[in-house]
């Protein structure tokens, strides 16, 4: 019988990401806290940012439970400085971010001509604007590495219109728009940029009414794609993921 090296062994008991480091924004809850999750059972050391001081203790100490290596720290990612800071505390502590998750989001909803330049303003800079910051600030570690993965998450909503739907739908087209061109630019240094795009998920997430539970995602479906797309043979990429629940409520 074959044996196991001990680099092998190593990397079956650490698991498959064991070498790698994750950035999670929005990561203290819902489908951010479920990705950061998972990341940590694959092996990786993760890194979480959010606002909310409280969560993110909380959802870090989780992650302990599965991983050494995980660092928190609050965030505003809509701000060039704050994410500089971020980026630098994570590879400071965790080492080079070899795979991103862009997940911090809001939504707010309701006719377009209805809202202000600031609800215009607030979901523009959170659902896509963070989006080009945190990536553009990950990338040249990326670069130096000679890979690494970017994941954004948008919506159905990045592909599809409804009424009151106009802000949102409009920071995830962005998102769209953003990952292809993305992909584009950063192919040929092996950086890989996908995009999921989840349906309604039970989550705290201020969407546009209750959620009937049986018949909308779970945070961890949405993780589950994450998982897919980094587990993926490196000379390959998946470039977009559309995760639908099985019954339409």
């Amino acid at each position: 019988m074959v044996g196991i090296s001990k680099a092998n062994e190593g990397d079956k008991i650490g698991g498959p990401l064991a070498s790698k480091v994750a950035l999670v924004t929005g990561g203290s809850r819902g489908i951010g806290r479920a990705i950061a999750m998972k990341l940590a059972e694959l092996g990786a050391g993760v890194a979480i940012c959010g606002r909310d001081r409280d969560k993110l203790r909380a959802t870090a100490d989780a992650l302990r439970g599965l991983t050494e290596r995980a660092f928190w720290q609050t965030a505003d990612v809509t701000r060039a400085d704050e994410v500089g800071k971020l980026v630098c505390a994570t590879e400071k502590r965790l080492g080079p971010i070899g795979i991103l998750v862009n997940n911090a989001g809001v939504g707010l909803f309701g006719p377009a001509q209805e809202k202000s330049e600031e609800e215009w303003d607030l979901v523009l800079s959170t659902n896509l604007k963070s989006v080009f910051l945190v990536s553009r600030a990950v990338v040249p570690s990326m670069i130096r590495q000679g890979g690494g993965d970017i994941i954004n998450i948008s919506s159905l909503a990045g592909r599809n219109t409804f009424a009151g739907g106009g802000l949102y739908c409009a920071s995830k087209w962005g998102v769209q728009g953003l990952s292809g061109c993305m992909a584009e630019d950063l192919r040929d240094h092996g950086i890989r940029v996908s995009v999921i795009c989840p349906g309604s998920v039970a989550t705290e997430f201020s969407g546009r009414g209750p959620k009937d539970a049986g018949k909308a995602l779970l945070a961890e479906d949405v993780a589950h794609a994450v998982e897919t797309i980094v587990t993926q043979r490196p000379g390959s990429f998946m470039s977009e993921i559309h995760v639908r629940p099985l019954r339409k409520a």
